[in-house]
């Protein structure tokens, strides 16, 4: 249903894998990823510090609370993020942190390279995220390698426009599905990523699950070491439609579930207009927008 694909063979140019990326990008819009640099041990490592973190009580956690900021970095309390207006503000927790640049960097003012919130608990939490967020951009980068064969383009083509990416890796804590849940509510509602692609790690509990072309909801699990991958808005856009961004949710379930997602787009100057077209599209400009539309604290902000 879902194809999985060797990174390792990815990278070599394996037929059978360019074939699986192809199904994963054209038709599902997902796929899953293993054999990278990032193994099971440093997986298992930043969800059990991520966890750590989460089971902190409010008021530690509350000390880096993004609601006190302009941007989207530090910790997200539950209901902080509506994806779907149509839904219930999302009931999961959440902890974003993202890359930043020098003070004289004309960028660096913006949202997207906003200095990050780190908390004084638990030991070691910053080394362990930003090492981790490291070793997941360069799997990012080097499946887009992949990708932009696939779809036909050189290798190289997406290389330089990630030299400042806009990246963001946020660990994901859903709680057991609360009593009080009705159909509204959601650990994160029906919905697409925004950007151009997501890397997700999981601790293996299930609660995932993607819409299937016919309408249907179709779980998807995957251990510690091995990748969920989808694709977002902007690179259904900037691809001409020939990659599919696909709505997926989580619903939740009796167990507590950990998630570790890194959103990788591109610099913000990068035109990501349908490739040939003509037209400037801003991958910042697409951004904002909506992030503006789904972290209620930006709400009505321009």
């Amino acid at each position: 249903m879902i194809p999985k694909v060797d990174a390792a063979a990815l990278a070599r140019g394996d037929a059978q894998a360019m074939d699986h990326v192809r199904t994963g990008a054209f038709d599902t819009g997902f796929l899953l990823l293993e054999n990278t640099a990032l193994g099971q041990a440093a997986v298992a490592r930043v969800i059990e510090t991520y966890r750590a973190f989460f089971h902190l009580p409010p008021a530690l956690k509350a000390k880096v609370d993004m609601a006190a900021t302009g941007s989207n970095r530090g910790w997200g309390a539950a209901q902080s993020e509506q994806v779907d207006p149509m839904s219930n503000p999302d009931y999961k927790e959440f902890f974003d942190c993202g890359v930043t640049l020098a003070q004289d960097d004309p960028l660096a003012q913006l949202q997207f390279y906003a200095p990050n919130r780190w908390p004084e608990a638990p030991a070691g939490f910053r080394d362990v995220i930003e090492a981790y967020f490291d070793a997941a951009c360069r799997v990012a980068l080097a499946l887009l390698s992949g990708i932009a064969r696939a779809i036909g383009e050189d290798g190289d083509y997406f290389a330089d426009k990630f030299a400042q990416p806009m990246a963001l890796l946020r660990g994901n804590y859903y709680p057991a599905r609360p009593g009080w849940a009705g159909d509204k509510d959601f650990g994160i509602a029906p919905h697409t990523d925004y950007g151009c692609l997501t890397l997700l790690a999981t601790d293996g509990q299930p609660g995932l699950e993607v819409a299937l072309r016919d309408g249907s909801w179709h779980p998807v699990q995957a251990d510690p070491g091995v990748f969920v991958v989808n694709f977002g808005e902007m690179l259904e856009m900037w691809s001409n439609g020939r990659v599919r961004a696909t709505l997926h949710r989580v619903l939740g379930g009796p167990e507590e579930r950990i998630s570790v997602p890194l959103f990788f787009n591109p610099t913000h100057d990068t035109n990501v207009a349908p490739i040939g077209s003509g037209k400037v599209i801003l991958a910042g400009d697409h951004l904002s927008r909506r992030y503006t539309e789904t972290y209620v604290h930006l709400h009505g902000q321009d």
